[in-house]
């Protein structure tokens, strides 16, 4: 019976620092903003100054900056893919309007677009739950697909 006293103090004090270290990690969460929420969604309103479709830092993917009357505003667009899919094309001086949230990314504040319009075209780029959405390539059935032979 003393064996077993001496491994239940050993284990309670593993259990509680577990515990108190869980706590410790779970600290710094409630510092990041909750899930993308369409009740904090802002409009944006600008000219492009850039556009890249392919990032080369994080967040990957087509990125902008936008020339709006508050200041330039960094907006990430997502795939790139996806907008060539859409005929969606983005040029230098081209104005937008981009509608999406503001989020902390890192150090800075990144502003993830949901839908962008240019003209009277719009496209979806996020889901109103805020993830990316993802290019699809179109699928080949065999009634699609060319019919060859030999000559």
């Amino acid at each position: 019976m003393h064996k077993l006293k001496y491994l239940a103090l050993p284990a309670a004090t593993l259990l509680a620092a577990s515990a108190a270290f869980a706590q410790q990690q779970a600290a710094p969460a409630a510092n990041y903003p909750a899930a993308y929420d369409l009740k904090r969604e802002g409009t944006l309103v600008g000219t492009v100054t850039s556009y890249t479709a392919a990032a080369s830092s994080a967040p990957f993917g087509a990125r902008l900056t936008l020339q709006t009357s508050s200041g330039i505003v960094d907006v990430h667009l997502g795939d790139s893919r996806l907008l060539a899919a859409n005929k969606f094309s983005i040029h230098t001086g081209d104005t937008l309007r981009i509608i999406g949230e503001t989020v902390v990314l890192g150090s800075g504040r990144q502003f993830v677009a949901r839908i962008l319009q240019n003209g009277n075209q719009a496209v979806a780029v996020r889901s109103t739950r805020g993830f990316p959405l993802s290019y699809v390539a179109p699928h080949i059935t065999n009634s699609s697909r060319p019919a060859g032979g030999v000559l």
